[in-house]
């Protein structure tokens, strides 16, 4: 029995490795092709060993340090505003969900379902945010739209304050004279961290990674975001090397990289994600675990 589960076991540990290997294979690509010559990748293609290094793509990339400067600055304060507000809003919106005594909670609860199936479509929304509620080229446009409430989250929350919350501790709190706002903030929240730092992360990934909200809402580049500032940096450089205008362009983007530089934007709109996700990946596996 004991051969058995070790066998078992090692196979397990194999496996596991495999995928892992599966898993960081293309972000080592990404990285390795984005530190490779122009010339080499455009001859022999990507390779995760080069034949050649270069960094003329995060030359110039840094020719451009100022607006990337900005466009990362922006996109800290809208992620952390962003999942701050989304979070509170979540949590609000998913206690009084999980309580069964709450009145009108049915109701609530199917006009929140009722959003993750039906939406009023692109068009409609675009009109409502900016001759309504004049959002166009404002920090509110990468803000609101899409990404402050998700029924999605809303229901995971609720699910999770039904599941792993005891009734019995909170029937004992409102016993010892606690109300409402004092049971959600000093009895449910702190049992609740798993989920909560979860939630955050997925929440903080979406702001971090969106770049619709700046195509749709937004104009000003002084306000773009990281996604956005890289997609049109990669867009000028297509624009360049398409001869559209080339006797006056032709010089200029001879020198640009067009296609290690796609590595090179993606590698720079990843890697602090990529930094920030290994301290929250105890509190992800065991949130999606519990939660799920």
């Amino acid at each position: 029995m004991v051969e058995k589960k070790s066998c078992f076991q090692l196979v397990a540990n194999i496996v596991m490795a495999v995928l892992a290997l599966c898993c960081l294979f293309p972000f080592l690509l990404l990285v390795m092709s984005s530190l490779t010559d122009e010339n080499t990748l455009i001859r022999e293609g990507y390779s995760i060993i080069p034949k050649q290094f270069g960094l003329d793509s995060y030359a110039y990339l840094w020719k451009n340090a100022d607006q990337i400067g900005l466009a990362y600055g922006i996109t800290i304060l809208v992620t952390f505003v962003g999942t701050v507000s989304s979070m509170l809003l979540t949590i609000l919106m998913a206690y009084p969900l999980s309580r069964r005594e709450f009145f009108g909670r049915n109701v609530c609860a199917f006009y929140v379902f009722f959003t993750m199936l039906f939406n009023g479509g692109l068009v409609p929304t675009y009109i409502m945010y900016t001759r309504y509620l004049h959002i166009k080229n404002t920090l509110w446009a990468l803000l609101i739209p899409s990404l402050l409430v998700s029924a999605f989250y809303v229901i995971m929350m609720r699910t999770y304050f039904n599941t792993n919350i005891p009734e019995a501790v909170i029937e004992a709190a409102r016993i010892d004279g606690a109300g409402e706002w004092r049971i959600l903030f000093t009895i449910v929240l702190p049992m609740s961290l798993p989920m909560i730092a979860t939630m955050a992360l997925l929440i903080g990934l979406g702001y971090w990674n969106d770049w619709k909200n700046g195509l749709y809402y937004l104009t000003d580049s002084r306000l773009y975001s990281i996604q956005n500032m890289l997609n049109q940096m990669l867009k000028d450089i297509q624009f360049l090397k398409s001869g559209a205008d080339a006797s006056a362009a032709a010089d200029l983007a001879q020198d640009m990289p067009s296609v290690g530089i796609k590595m090179a934007i993606a590698v720079v709109g990843a890697l602090p994600v990529m930094i920030v996700y290994p301290f929250f990946q105890k509190y992800f596996v065991k949130g999606i675990t519990i939660g799920a």
